[in-house]
C-alpha cells in the first residue's frame, strides 16, 4: 500500500498507508488525523477537507476537476496554487510517499 504523510495543523506528521483507490480524506477520517472536517463525506461539496500538496509529488496527482476547482473558491483558509480538496484525490502506487498539509481551519 501506499504511504502519504500527513501533516496536521500543529506540525505533527502521521504516516498512513492507503489502500489504492481510496481518497486522502477517507484515509485521514479513518485514522484520525487532526485538522480535516470532511462534513459532506467526500461529495465535493463542502470544501472542509482542503490541504496543501506538498513536495515533488505534487506535479503527479492528476488536475482538479471543474467541479473541484469551484469548491476550492470556497475554502476557509488561504487558497494557494498546490490547494486541493483531499477527497478528490485517490491514492495509486504512483503516489507512494505523497505528503498533504491541512490548513489551520476548515471551517
Amino acid at each position: 500500500m501506499p504511504k502519504v504523510t500527513y501533516i496536521e495543523p500543529g506540525g505533527d506528521e502521521v504516516q498512513i498507508d492507503v489502500p489504492v483507490g481510496w481518497s486522502v480524506m477517507q484515509a485521514a477520517m479513518s485514522n484520525g488525523v487532526e485538522g480535516i472536517e470532511a462534513e459532506c463525506g467526500g461529495s465535493c461539496a463542502c470544501a472542509t477537507c482542503h490541504c496543501y500538496v506538498e513536495g515533488e509529488l505534487a506535479a503527479a496527482v492528476p488536475a482538479a476537476a471543474e467541479g473541484e476547482l469551484a469548491m476550492l473558491g470556497n475554502v476557509v483558509s488561504e487558497r494557494k496554487s498546490n490547494s486541493r480538496l483531499s477527497c478528490q484525490i485517490k491514492m495509486t502506487p504512483e503516489l507512494e510517499g505523497l505528503v498533504v498539509r491541512f490548513p489551520d481551519a476548515q471551517s
